[in-house]
């Protein structure tokens, strides 16, 4: 047999590092010598459990593991390796005069790679070293590339839900323009959602999704005549029933999309207008029915309409919008979300400071 001659060498200038676990001196001292005449850098260790220590700390790129040795045997100390999370990944040729088929057949199924029966062939070790390093390398080159590219997908994916995110804040922003100077109700809104739902005990994911899919609810009422949205007045039956449709244009807007912001923008949207008893729009749904999203958006878009000044009204005191609060509990809202509501009024209150009205 010819011995190959293009060994690879990896970024150290050297083709490899193997450790050979074996107790007999003299196997060690050949196989030492054989491979480091071919450039491989040499680790040994006299039996299983030193092994394990230096394997650990050498870090070698393939170990040539004897069987039949004392303090842990070469079975025992492959299955040792493979449950370390350290070293489970390095390739072990086995070494060994055990040369029935039983003990090759275990020391393939407990993560050897190979198999060499004693005596050994100086080519026969040289060009199965070589080939198993070369595996284990391309291997360790596969998981850097797919680590990298994992990263730049998550970033480019970070990129593109930030891009998301402020597309739909900037619409939620761009519906309020319409009858609001500031557009800030929607940041406002946004915060009291979160820290509502997180006091309600959502998880922390769905109230981030609750956080930007609020700007949304009120999003339909680009598609309401400025006749009527503009109107001072009060709107008159047929103009109240064009008015109630942005829920329903607001869903169908955001209905183009299946992502969980969306369609959680989709629920807000359709379901902020609807009453705990049943007397809402647009389909009148009761209790359970409206989406805890919907149910929680009612309450803070209330208190905050309610609070604030507009054209056509003075903004009305705290304690005055906490009874009207209180006096819808279990009729307009869920009194469960209204109590949870008046416990965090404090919370509240800072963030209408923070995000008031210019």
């Amino acid at each position: 047999m010819t011995l190959p001659t293009d060994i690879e060498f990896n970024n150290t200038g050297q083709p490899g590092k193997i450790l050979v676990v074996d107790d007999t001196p003299e196997n060690v001292g050949l196989l030492g010598q054989m491979l480091e005449a071919e450039g491989y850098e040499i680790s040994t260790a006299p039996n299983g459990e030193i092994g394990l220590e230096i394997a650990r700390s050498f870090n070698p790129d393939l170990i040539l593991l004897d069987i039949m040795m004392p303090v842990l045997d070469g079975f025992d100390t492959c299955q040792a390796l493979k449950k370390n999370r350290d070293t489970r990944d390095i390739p072990v040729i086995f070494i060994s005069a055990l040369n029935d088929v039983q003990d090759i057949i275990k020391g393939f199924g407990i993560g050897g790679l190979d198999y060499i029966v004693k005596p050994f062939r100086r080519e026969e070790v040289l060009a199965r070293v070589q080939t198993h390093i070369r595996l284990y390398n391309l291997m360790k080159e596969r998981e850097e590339l797919t680590q990298v590219l994992e990263e730049k997908v998550y970033e480019r994916t970070r990129e593109l839900q930030e891009t998301r995110l402020e597309v739909i804040q900037c619409l939620g922003r761009a519906g309020e323009y319409r009858d609001n100077e500031t557009g800030m109700h929607v940041v406002r809104l946004s915060h009291f959602a979160a820290r509502l739902g997180k006091e309600l005990g959502m998880p922390k994911d769905q109230c981030n999704l609750l956080f930007h899919a609020s700007p949304m609810h009120d999003i339909g009422k680009i598609g309401i005549p400025d006749k009527i949205l503009l109107k001072p007045g009060k709107l008159e039956s047929d103009e109240w029933e064009i008015m109630q449709s942005h829920v329903t244009i607001g869903a169908e807007i955001l209905s183009r999309d299946e992502s969980p912001l969306m369609k959680m923008a989709r629920l807000v949207a359709l379901h902020h207008h609807e009453k705990w008893d049943g007397s809402g729009y647009p389909n009148q749904l009761k209790g359970e029915e409206i989406s805890l999203e919907g149910r929680v958006i009612a309450v803070c878009d209330v208190f905050d309409a309610l609070t604030s000044e507009r054209p056509y009204k003075k903004a009305w005191p705290l304690d005055k919008t906490l009874v009207f609060l209180e006096n819808g509990k279990d009729q307009h809202f869920e009194g469960r979300i209204v109590k949870a509501f008046q416990s965090i009024v404090p919370d509240i209150m800072k963030i209408r400071e923070e995000f008031k009205d210019e």
